[in-house]
């Protein structure tokens, strides 16, 4: 099986590149970010190879990283996402904000991928939820956090804070990790305008 390739970019394709290794040349599907980050023409790249075999064709898969091979396999392994759904999504969202999507269960940021509705978002950071190496470096606190906000258990000040981020624009990631990083600075009795206000400095960091 192909797992890695090193040649030059002959092509460029919708959805793939061609490869030139030795004169040979591989089509290889990508997600959009990734042909995006790819050279142009005639120059060198290499890339990691996810192989595909069967009984009429061989397609081959191609990432900039073994992680975000990694990503797209584990995406597979949730019910109704196949092997263009999983593009999509790694189209959509690098490995890390994918990681972070996934460990504060932010549906919404899967769902912002062309064609995964909100019940396969809620199934992928449901099943990958306890599947996620250690591919993502999320605070253990920020996670602890949105599941307590998701539980209606947070201190009201926290959940108020971090809605008043999300309307002001911010992610709801984002604005956990910032009013997490405040809550820590200014302990657990701290108002929500303090919360906002430190939040607000995170954010800027």
């Amino acid at each position: 099986m192909i797992g890695k390739l090193k040649g030059v970019i002959d092509s460029y394709g919708e959805d793939y590149v061609v490869l030139d290794v030795h004169g040979v040349g591989y089509q290889v599907h990508c997600a959009s970010r990734t042909l995006q980050a790819l050279p142009s023409p005639g120059e060198a790249a290499t890339l990691s190879i996810e192989t595909y075999v069967r009984e009429d064709q061989i397609k081959l898969f191609g990432f900039r990283t073994d992680t975000e091979r990694e990503w797209f396999r584990l995406l597979q392994t949730v019910q109704s996402v196949g092997a263009k759904v999983a593009l999509a999504v790694l189209s959509t969202l690098p490995p890390h904000d994918l990681a972070n999507a996934i460990a504060l269960r932010d549906k919404a940021a899967v769902a912002r991928t062309p064609g995964v509705g909100p019940k396969v978002a809620e199934r992928i950071v449901t099943e990958l939820k306890d599947k996620v190496p250690a591919l993502s470096n999320v605070d253990p606190a920020v996670v602890h956090l949105s599941g307590a906000i998701d539980d209606n258990t947070a201190p009201r000040a926290v959940a108020d804070a971090i809605s008043a981020l999300v309307n002001l624009g911010y992610g709801q990631p984002q604005a956990a990790a910032a009013v997490a990083a405040a809550s820590r600075a200014a302990g657990e009795d701290a108002a929500t305008a303090q919360l906002i206000k430190l939040g607000l400095k995170e954010l800027s960091k």
